[in-house]
C-alpha cells in the first residue's frame, strides 16, 4: 500500500471518529461510523491474503448490520417522539435495538463472534486500531445514551462478555485471538458500570486502550503473532520482553499496576449500588482471563526454548526500542499511585 493511500485512509479514520464523537444528531453519528468502516476495510485487506479478505468481508457485513440497526432505532425513536437528538432516546424498543447495535459494533457478547476472526486476519497495527480507535465512536454513543438504556440487560450482557472472553481465550495459541478475547472481557467491565457511572466506563476504556497499545506495539517490534515464537524472543530482546511482562500483568488488572485502578473503582461503585453479587461474579470471571495473561507473560519471559529444536538462533535486535513504547509502558504500569489526581481531573 502506498503512503498516499495510507494517509487517505488514516485521515478518513480520524475524520469519521471526530464526526461521530462530536455529533448530536443521529444521522451525522451514523455517517461518521460509516466513514470509519469504509476507511478501515482496505487496511484489513491490504495483504491480499485469503484470511485477510475473509476478515474484511466479515467486518463489513457485521458493521453494516450494526449501522442499519442503529439507524433503524434512531428512526423509530424519531417516529414516536419527533426527536433526532442522541441524548433524547426515550422509546423502549428503540433503546433495545440500539443496545444490540452498539454491542455488535463493540464486539460485546452475545454479538462478539466476528471480533476474534477479524483480528486474527488483520496485521498487528490494524488489529491495534480495531481494538482501540474503532471502539471509541460506539463507546461515545453508549456513554451519551446510557441514561436511557436498560441497566439489567447491560449487566447480563457484561457478565456474559466477561465469562466468554475469559473462557474462550483459555485454549488459544494465536496472540491476536487472545487479545481479542481480552478485549471482549474488558468490554464486560465497561458495560456493567455504564448505567451507574458513565465516566468510569470512559476511564476504563482510556486505560484499556493505553495498555493494549503498548502490548500491540511491543509485539509489532518483536514481530511475534503466536505463542511458539513468543517463547524465542527472550534471547533477542530481554528488556522488551520484561516490559511486555509488566504490561500484561497490568492488563490483567493486578495491583500495583495501572490496570487495577478501573477494576477497583468499578467494584467499589457496584457495591455502592447494592450490586455486590454482580461485582463478585464479574471479579471471579476475570480470573479466567488472568490465566491466559499469565500464560502469555510466562511464554514471554520465563520460558526458554529447548536446545533440541530446529529453530534459527535469533540475534539481538539491532535497532533500539522506540521511546514511544518506553513511555507507554511506564504509563501502563505506574499510574496507580496518582489515581487521586486522575479521579479529580
Amino acid at each position: 500500500m502506498t503512503p498516499q493511500a495510507k494517509l487517505i485512509f488514516t485521515s478518513s479514520l480520524i475524520l469519521g471518529t471526530t464526526i461521530t464523537i462530536s455529533s448530536n444528531h443521529w444521522i451525522t453519528a451514523w455517517a461518521g461510523l460509516e466513514i470509519n468502516t469504509l476507511a478501515i476495510l482496505p487496511l484489513i485487506a491490504k495483504s491480499h491474503h485469503p484470511r485477510a479478505i475473509e476478515a474484511a468481508t466479515k467486518y463489513f457485513l457485521t458493521q453494516a448490520t450494526a449501522s442499519a440497526l442503529l439507524l433503524f432505532s434512531a428512526m423509530m425513536n424519531a417516529w414516536y417522539t419527533g426527536q433526532w437528538d442522541i441524548t433524547q432516546l426515550t422509546h423502549p424498543t428503540a433503546c433495545l435495538i440500539l443496545t444490540s447495535a452498539l454491542a455488535m459494533k463493540l464486539g460485546l457478547a452475545p454479538f462478539h463472534f466476528w471480533f476474534p476472526e477479524v483480528l486474527q486476519g488483520s496485521p498487528l497495527t490494524t488489529a491495534l486500531l480495531l481494538s482501540t480507535l474503532m471502539k471509541f465512536p460506539p463507546m461515545t454513543l453508549l456513554f451519551m445514551t446510557s441514561p436511557s438504556l436498560n441497566p439489567t440487560l447491560l449487566t447480563y450482557m457484561a457478565i456474559l462478555s466477561t465469562a466468554l472472553g475469559g473462557w474462550m481465550g483459555l485454549n488459544q495459541t494465536q496472540i491476536r485471538k487472545i487479545l481479542a478475547f481480552s478485549s471482549i472481557s474488558h468490554l464486560g467491565w465497561m458495560a456493567i458500570i455504564v448505567s451507574y457511572h458513565p465516566k468510569l466506563t470512559l476511564l476504563n476504556f482510556y486505560l484499556y486502550s493505553l495498555i493494549t497499545t503498548t502490548v500491540f506495539l511491543t509485539l509489532n517490534t518483536i514481530k511475534t503473532s503466536k505463542l511458539s515464537t513468543l517463547m524465542t524472543t527472550w534471547t533477542k530482546t530481554p528488556a522488551l520482553s520484561t516490559m511486555l511482562l509488566l504490561t500484561l500483568l497490568s492488563l490483567a488488572g493486578l495491583p500495583p499496576f495501572t490496570g487495577f485502578l478501573p477494576k477497583w473503582l468499578i467494584i467499589q461503585e457496584l457495591t455502592k449500588q447494592s450490586m455486590a453479587p454482580a461485582a463478585i461474579m464479574i471479579s471471579l470471571l476475570s480470573l479466567l482471563s488472568l490465566f491466559f495473561y499469565l500464560r502469555l507473560a510466562y511464554c514471554a519471559t520465563i520460558t526458554l526454548p529447548p536446545h533440541t529444536t530446529n529453530h534459527m538462533k535469533q540475534w539481538h535486535a539491532s535497532k533500539p526500542t522506540s521511546s514511544a513504547i518506553a513511555i507507554l509502558t511506564t504509563t501502563s504500569t505506574m499510574l496507580l499511585p496518582i489515581s487521586p489526581l486522575i479521579l479529580t481531573t
